[in-house]
């Protein structure tokens, strides 16, 4: 049995604004909650036009009040830009608001530029060699537990005594696998993130190096797809060429809204751009839900995940959610 679950960037396309991208990230839920998906993960970006999600704490705030019984949570927070104390308190507070369904999915990554980093450093220096200490004192102020950091030991993160958070380390490599497995967290793989990092040895030092915890009590491991999908295959291609293009324009440093389909079908690629576009399938599921569904089953086997997260990024929000239904007619 595979879980279905869902990761929203809250994209802001060609002729769409950042108000109603949050606004389509909380029908998303609410639509995604009725077709059976387990939990719902808001992503974090700064200094982007492309992504409204900058406080995706306070957006799975938001989707709780208006949701019954998803999970809801972030892919990541960026724990760079915060103190441990904080994403403690935070999350806490989530639990006490919604118990049993609040995620605590970190990652390592600015989520941003260089411009984004310094400006949430308030112009310090980032520190980026001390990420998992500074994970650690967030842990263990979640759970209530005396902090190694003197610098913490005399701050309890309030609210005290709540239920726990689901804790989840984002990643894409075996290092990241091994951390979380020693932290006893669900591990969060983003295939869509690097062509061919996924390898089945990542998965199994994840495994191997597991100690549960107050967390989790077995191995969990969430991998993160990029789909588009539609009734045929025709569709699927042609409702995917923007993201086509969008990815080629992220290599080159550029991160725009996304354009039409009908615009996307005029653009003409270089040679160049045809084989870049091409290689960029191998983290972009295109094609009928059966084909896709396939796709997800076959990795499962191989790689022995529980739960695939499904992000699609479409032009407006009837074919966004036309990906996540017809999903869920072939896989629960």
């Amino acid at each position: 049995m595979m879980r279905l679950s869902v990761l929203d960037q809250a994209p802001v396309t060609t002729g769409h604004t950042p108000q109603q991208a949050v606004e389509y990230a909380v029908e998303l839920a609410q639509y995604a909650e009725k077709l059976g998906y387990d939990r719902m993960w808001m992503a974090e970006h700064h200094g982007s036009e492309a992504f409204a999600s900058s406080a995706p704490e306070i957006i799975a705030a938001y989707i709780a009040a208006k949701t019954d019984k998803i999970r809801l949570g972030t892919g990541g927070t960026m724990m760079m830009h915060y103190s441990p104390l904080k994403m403690a308190e935070v999350f806490k507070t989530l639990s006490a608001l919604a118990p049993g369904r609040i995620d605590y999915g970190v990652g390592r990554a600015p989520g941003g530029d260089q411009r984004s980093i310094y400006a949430l450093s308030q112009g310090n220096k980032p520190d980026f060699d001390h990420l998992y200490e500074k994970l650690d004192t967030a842990l263990e102020l979640i759970r209530d537990t005396v902090p190694n950091d003197p610098l913490y030991r005399y701050t309890p993160a309030s609210p005290q005594k709540v239920t726990l958070p689901e804790a989840w380390l984002l990643g894409s490599s075996g290092n990241s696998a091994i951390e979380a497995g020693r932290r006893g967290m669900g591990y969060s793989f983003a295939q869509f993130f690097m062509l061919g990092a996924m390898r089945k040895e990542i998965f199994d030092l994840y495994r191997h190096h597991f100690e549960p915890s107050e967390f989790m009590d077995k191995p969990e491991i969430s991998v993160a797809y990029l789909v588009t999908t539609a009734e045929t295959k025709e569709e699927a291609e042609y409702l995917a060429k923007p993201q086509d293009i969008a990815r080629i324009r992220l290599s080159q440093g550029r991160m725009d809204q996304l354009m039409t389909p009908e615009e996307a079908a005029d653009y003409q690629f270089t040679d160049e751009e045809q084989a870049a576009a091409t290689q960029n399938r191998g983290i972009h599921l295109v094609g009928t839900a059966a084909e896709v569904a396939d796709k997800l089953r076959q990795d499962q086997e191989t790689y022995g995940f529980q739960e695939a997260m499904i992000c699609s990024i479409q032009h407006t929000q009837k074919q966004r959610l036309n990906v996540y239904k017809l999903l869920a007619d072939e896989l629960l």
